[in-house]
């Protein structure tokens, strides 16, 4: 049995507010191993690494490195101890070069004049050495979210880090791109490296790692060797439940078209056409999935349906209505909701209570107002409790600040109040993203009983390519602001097929995609 690298022994932490994020927790990892650490959102995953990496202090407890116990003062503390951290957002600046990127608080220097060929040779080095296939030389920005990654990597090798916490590391990745990190993570292991590897996708946690942790409400519930374990019951000891892996769902029975996109096009924030003359429909009943690597136009098509962007050309009509010159909320009374892939940004008020976010959208209706005037809180708040339990949203009664929730129980406000609007066209822009499986499992069934039972129409942008493949009736796919592929049949396109399309391997001639809307 391999010698521990890392011990964290009964850590506790609670907030000011009284909030025990930790109780108890303990988590060891072996030298050269790959280690799961998973759980639901706001189960403490979180609070326990930015202990570990120094950005949080901890109450109760003891962390030991090579059986040692160390006191960690911050996050240049842990780099000094030999501790890594890949964030889930890349902490990059891409007008830099990836080597300016990777020395960046440690460059190295000729006379008092940073050493730009030495941060190089430095670089291509370490990249040559475990086998990143990343040139020093390249600008950030040009670069495919893949490598971005492993310039995230090479920062942590660079600075000799022993153990590496990765936080969501495949959330925007291809399959292929996938594969390729795990096969690097792999080498790394076998050069000693011990991997911390944060993750929702079961399906990569069964793939990768050697031993797995689970936490639930601030607890540790279980640790055990992956090879011992089936994703059923992993995904129990997460939620505490049993939780269906595979969505089952009745074929689709598409009615009218409820969102007409024609000839659209759109411009981002630096006048580049992102968008380049796309069709799509929407049909009563269905679920239309749009599958891409992150930056190929979907945030800007989701945008342009809602209003928040203003199209270059082309027409949107929702239930055959033109929103051209229409507002944001006058959309919305079109019979359109929208759940927004930044949830803190545009999917809630964070400084409000729970309560006012789920009401947010319908406040201004007449059937919450009494005698036209005033406002009906006997209605108001049975329908808050309504949804607080519909949902399975965490909270005390709803009258606490959004901002205090996990992120899953924030989402599932935003999906509550969205799902609930009487709208019959959702937009849910990475619905899931960030959650655990007890959400996701949630919010994906919502969607497919919104469809099947009360003839909504949904287009689902997401970039976990499972929940695609699962929820689609109908596909596009997106590359370089056009539709390179649209399947009716989605269940006779595979992970590998489709991410060929999304990296622009494959594209389909027009004649292929005529007729499949």
């Amino acid at each position: 049995m391999s010698e521990d690298i890392l011990s964290m022994e009964h850590i506790t932490k609670v907030y000011e507010n009284g909030f025990i994020a930790n109780e108890d927790v303990s988590l060891s990892v072996r030298k050269g191993e790959i280690h799961a650490l998973v759980g639901e959102n706001g189960a403490g995953k979180t609070t326990l690494m930015n202990i570990l990496f120094g950005f949080i202090p901890y109450q109760e407890g003891r962390i030991l490195i090579n059986g040692e116990e160390v006191h960690i003062t911050g996050p240049l503390d842990a780099i000094e101890k030999g501790i890594g951290m890949v964030h889930q957002h890349f902490m990059q600046m891409p007008s830099l070069t990836v080597a300016e990127n990777v020395v960046l608080g440690m460059e190295p220097v000729r006379g008092v004049i940073f050493d730009r060929q030495e941060a190089a040779k430095i670089t291509q080095e370490i990249s040559d050495k475990y086998d990143l296939k990343v040139n020093a030389d390249d600008i950030v920005a040009d670069l495919p979210i893949g490598l971005r990654q492993k310039v995230e990597l090479l920062k942590a090798l660079v600075r000799n880090c022993k153990l590496l916490i990765l936080d969501e590391p495949t959330a925007v990745l291809t399959p292929q791109e996938t594969e390729e990190l795990f096969v690097q993570l792999k080498e790394l292991k076998k050069n000693g490296f011990s991997i911390i590897f944060i993750s929702h996708k079961l399906e990569e946690v069964m793939k990768l790692c050697d031993r797995v942790t689970v936490l639930r409400r601030g607890r540790s519930v279980g640790s055990g060797e992956i090879k011992d374990l089936t994703t059923a019951e992993l995904s129990k000891m997460i939620v505490g439940r049993d939780v269906v892996t595979e969505i089952e769902k009745e074929k689709s029975e598409p009615k009218k078209d409820i969102l007409s996109v024609e000839g659209l096009r759109c411009k981002n924030k630096d006048y580049v056409e992102v968008v380049k003359g796309i069709d799509l429909k929407v049909r009563a009943g269905e679920i239309l999935g749009v599958a891409g690597v992150e930056g190929n136009g979907q945030v800007e098509v989701a945008e342009a349906i809602t209003g928040m962007l203003i199209p270059s050309g082309g027409n949107i009509r929702i239930n055959g209505k033109n929103i051209r010159g229409k507002t944001i909320k006058q959309i919305k009374d079109l019979g359109l909701s929208y759940i927004s892939e930044d949830r803190l940004k545009y999917g809630c008020a964070p400084l409000m209570p729970i309560r006012e976010n789920l009401m947010a959208d319908r406040i201004d209706r007449k059937e919450y107002k009494k005698f036209g005037l005033f406002l009906d809180r006997k209605k108001i708040d049975d329908e808050v409790k309504q949804l607080i339990r519909e949902y399975e949203i965490k909270c005390d009664d709803g009258e606490e600040e959004i901002r205090m929730l996990s992120g899953g129980n924030i989402q599932k406000v935003i999906v509550a109040r969205e799902m609930s609007s009487g709208a019959n066209l959702i937009v849910a822009n990475q619905p899931t993203r960030g959650i655990d499986v007890g959400t996701t499992d949630l919010i994906r069934k919502t969607l497919i009983r919104k469809t099947r039972e009360e003839n909504v129409g949904v287009l689902l942008i997401t970039s976990d390519l499972n929940e695609v493949l699962e929820l689609s009736d109908r596909m596009i796919v997106m590359k370089d602001g056009q539709i390179v592929a649209h399947f009716n049949d989605v269940k006779k396109v595979s992970d590998e097929q489709l991410g060929e399309y999304m990296l622009g391997i494959r594209k389909m001639s027009p004649e292929e995609m005529e007729g499949l809307s």
